[in-house]
């Protein structure tokens, strides 16, 4: 199993969504996030006055699927998610040795 992070806009969190869930994933956990990569944070204008964002406001989208079911997840996460510009966010898929359902006490595979 794996567990596949993506670190996304805010505003694209409902097409990663029905992305997902369309390709038959059945559970996610979605976190406000802060920070910045590459382009360390962006200028604004507030009422004439410019001032630096250092920490960008992102989501986190975490989903645990199979092995062979990872490459058809990120597939959909950076469909529904691209946009083109600087800041569209970062992939990460780290191994999940286990998992316990804590309801029913279900390991692995059943606990997904």
């Amino acid at each position: 199993m794996k567990k596949v992070e993506a670190i996304i806009r805010p505003f694209k969190l409902d097409e990663v969504k029905i992305a997902l869930v369309n390709a038959g994933i059945v559970g996610m956990t979605v976190s406000e996030v802060r920070g910045f990569g590459r382009q360390k944070g962006q200028t604004e204008r507030y009422r004439g006055s410019e001032y630096t964002v250092e920490f960008l406001q992102k989501l986190k989208v975490e989903v645990v699927v199979e092995d062979d079911q990872v490459d058809t997840v990120v597939e959909k996460i950076i469909a529904a998610s691209r946009t083109g510009e600087i800041g569209d966010g970062k992939i990460f898929i780290s191994p999940v040795d286990s998992i316990t359902r804590i309801r029913t006490g279900e390991n692995n595979q059943e606990a997904i």
